[in-house]
């Protein structure tokens, strides 16, 4: 006969349980069910591929079991002397979920997943086009042709077309000159050096090929873009508020809202938004020194390069983000400034997610020169004339 309290103690035992699903079957809706046997424990959670995170979500939202990934970064289960398999690191990882030591990740609802799958393909294919157009360019330098040496951009309206009568078998430099169009016009004398090389079959196959696939790449884009343009429609009124900030546009609006999604009690407050992006300079201190470079780390690829671009563009306008740039360029040079300024804009991008009625007001490039402390800066240019040896008098100007 067991006492009372080892009888309670055994009924609130633990009970831990692994389930096995191979790989390339579908594990079903058994395997989002908890076990009867297991008691209601504090948590419940399951250590599984990320591909049957979807599979499996459906069935798991009777149980209440939440299926977002944990984060899981500085958890090591891998340790000197402890087996290593697969299936010990998904126990050791439910027993340190179990105890709340791991941060769930951010997973924003599907339409945003579904979108942000198109942003980001979008961004793949640029990028294939971009490798593309660098081939094309190369190309002709290997026959002695230097058209990307007088052409700005050779895939314009006359770059183009004298490209198609090199692959339809037009070889006279004078006649491929000619079909150069407005401004480029001026630069017939040197297209026509250009254009002297041995261009032969073997470069025109080359050529043709590329040219396709790179018509290839702008009509998946086109349609990508109408499609993206389908899935943002829900999210419009958001889009249309980031759509203010200056070097945003529907496109970058778009990417932004996909990779942070629209609901910001995710991220208590805009730090929180952009310690998670990686946009906010590290430290590293000992002994009173600081080591490192202040590096922000690695975050999310899509959300800093449209933040690195908007950055860049912004640079070059009369507006307050864009003299922050330029001031913080001089200061400490561009890469710190478009790392800067990127804050500034994810700042920017929580505030007016957060609150529907927000909208974003420009300060104006001057709005240093406007808050400016005269006295301050006074002392400061008095006593660098000082340092170099001048007495200074300040008298008021009438």
């Amino acid at each position: 006969m067991l006492r009372p309290h080892l009888e309670s103690a055994l009924e609130l035992a633990r009970h831990q349980g692994v389930r096995i699903h191979p790989a390339a079957t579908h594990p079903g809706p058994e395997a989002g069910q908890r076990p009867e046997a297991c008691g209601p424990p504090a948590r419940w959670c399951v250590a599984s591929l990320l591909s049957w995170v979807e599979p499996l979500r459906p069935h798991t939202r009777a149980s209440r079991l939440s299926l977002d990934p944990d984060r899981t970064e500085g958890v090591t289960p891998h340790l000197p002397g402890r087996p290593k398999t697969d299936v010990l690191d998904a126990v050791w990882l439910c027993k340190v979920a179990e105890r709340q030591m791991l941060r769930p990740s951010f997973v924003p609802p599907r339409p945003i997943r579904q979108l942000r799958d198109l942003t980001r393909y979008r961004v793949d294919l640029i990028e294939a086009r971009t490798a593309e157009k660098s081939r094309v360019e190369k190309l002709p330098e290997d026959a002695c042709i230097k058209l990307s040496v007088v052409a700005t951009d050779i895939f314009g309206v006359s770059g183009r077309e004298m490209m198609a009568a090199l692959i339809a078998g037009e070889r006279d430099p004078a006649v491929l000159a000619e079909m150069a169009r407005t401004a480029m016009r001026r630069k017939i004398p040197a297209l026509r050096e250009a254009f002297t090389g041995h261009f032969d079959e073997h470069h025109r196959f080359l050529l043709e090929q590329m040219l396709s696939r790179i018509d290839g790449l702008d009509a998946d884009i086109a349609r990508v873009e109408e499609k993206i343009e389908t899935l943002i429609a829900p999210f419009a009124q958001a889009a249309e508020r980031l759509d203010e900030i200056p070097g945003v546009g529907p496109i970058s609006a778009a990417i932004i809202l996909a990779e942070v999604g629209t609901d910001m009690s995710r991220f208590p407050t805009a730090g929180h938004l952009c310690s998670w992006a990686k946009v906010s300079p590290g430290i590293k201190s000992s002994a009173g020194k600081t080591k490192g470079n202040s590096s922000t780390g690695h975050g999310n690829r899509y959300l800093a390069r449209v933040l690195g671009e908007t950055a860049v563009v912004i640079g070059r306008s009369d507006t307050f983000l864009g003299e922050r740039y330029r001031r913080i360029a001089r200061r400490r040079g561009k890469c710190r400034a478009i790392v800067a300024v990127s804050r500034s804009i994810l700042v920017i991008v929580w505030h007016l997610l957060n609150d529907p009625d927000a909208r974003y007001t420009d300060l104006g490039s001057d709005y240093y020169g406007r808050h400016v402390n005269t006295e301050s800066k006074k002392r400061n240019h008095i006593r660098q004339l000082e340092s170099l040896g001048y007495r200074v008098i300040i008298e008021p100007a009438a």
